[in-house]
């Protein structure tokens, strides 16, 4: 296996040096005045104008009025024209200002009307952004259980009152999770616990030193003892900056829905950290075909009834890795991270590469 996966990264540091120029490319069939929609994502947008959705910010290089390529917003008429350069720009043309509203001298928050089109279909990320993460073994085992009620329960639903042992710092709002799964890279290392939001709890009062009641709310399943308690924080919503990866290279090592054959929407682990990439970050996926055995009868490696034996000596012949479609990063843990399939051409499964795009 480690012996492949080298063979496969000396393939694809050896790509055309062309596929390495990122050289901005106008689709036939980009529209020359497009008017933004509620509903619009900024990679949607970017794929009627690009093959290379991430090079979105290129366009506005030089557009002196835009400061942020990444916020355009409903209504917005963009307009697409080429400089004396020959060089293509897309302007947009806004009506009016965007209007804010005053909360408290603490803080401004826009309105709705005003938000910016998320990088990302929102409705397919959410529910990970806000439920879903991926701890360390320690963190997880840190965590303080469901322990049980008066009544002997050993399951809970909304309304309940559980014991649990208190924490140094009582939180306001608890999320009761379960393990999930356990996430491991090619070489079965441990990458994290992979953790699913049961439900939400509020702490009681309680005299009882190092133990207090929680009230279970908003189930989402049923809560079972054992279960654990992590503080709630809320989930960031920052917007996504868009930034093709260089040289990370790495895995898709799992599908949060367990699916076996993934495509586009679908929702993946991959097996590199918050040293490695950040919210945002675009990775082409590459799958590889079997290794071949050339003699007089050609075999896949993993052919039927093949004896690897019989073709001691045969060269070895191993496919080039052929890009089939790109993965946006937007949740980045300690060793691993979330990524949207946001285009495929073939089937992906799990253990596809993914690399620069």
């Amino acid at each position: 296996m480690g012996r492949q996966l080298m063979k496969l990264l000396v393939i694809l540091v050896l790509l055309p040096l062309a596929a390495l120029a990122d050289v901005i490319n106008i689709k036939e069939s980009a529209p020359q005045v497009y008017v933004v929609k509620k509903g619009d994502t900024l990679w949607d947008i970017s794929s009627l104008y690009l093959d290379k959705p991430w090079q979105w910010p290129e366009l506005w290089r030089n557009n002196v009025h835009i400061t942020n390529p990444h916020l355009i917003y409903p209504g917005d008429e963009l307009r697409l024209r080429y400089n004396e350069k020959g060089e293509p720009v897309l302007d947009v043309v806004r009506e009016e200002p965007k209007k804010q509203i005053k909360l408290s001298p603490q803080g401004v928050k826009q309105a709705k009307s005003a938000l910016p089109i998320p990088a990302l279909p929102w409705t397919v990320i959410q529910p990970y952004i806000e439920n879903s993460q991926i701890m360390s073994e320690e963190e997880y085992g840190r965590l303080p259980r469901m322990l049980g009620n008066q009544d002997g329960s050993v399951r809970f639903a909304s309304g309940d009152i559980v014991l649990t042992k208190s924490m140094r710092r009582t939180p306001e709002h608890y999320n009761v999770i379960r393990k999930q799964d356990e996430i491991r890279d090619q070489y079965d290392n441990l990458l994290g616990i992979q953790i699913r939001h049961v439900a939400d709890a509020t702490p009681l009062k309680s005299d009882v030193e190092g133990q207090h009641l929680v009230e279970v709310q908003q189930a989402n399943f049923e809560v079972k003892r054992g279960d654990k308690l992590l503080p709630k924080t809320e989930p960031e919503l920052d917007s996504l900056i868009l930034s093709a990866a260089t040289r990370q290279r790495g895995q898709i090592v799992s599908s949060l829905e367990q699916h076996r054959l993934l495509g586009k929407y679908d929702v993946v682990v991959l097996d590199l950290g918050q040293r490695e990439v950040k919210p945002g970050t675009v990775m082409g996926i590459y799958v590889q075909g079997p290794t071949i055995f050339d003699s007089d009868d050609p075999k896949y490696e993993n052919e039927n009834n093949f004896v690897q034996s019989a073709f001691d000596g045969a060269d070895e012949v191993q496919q080039p890795a052929i890009k089939v479609g790109e993965v946006v990063i937007f949740k980045v843990f300690d060793k691993a991270s979330y990524g949207l399939i946001t285009r495929s051409t073939k089937v992906v499964r799990i253990g596809a590469l993914v690399a620069k795009p």
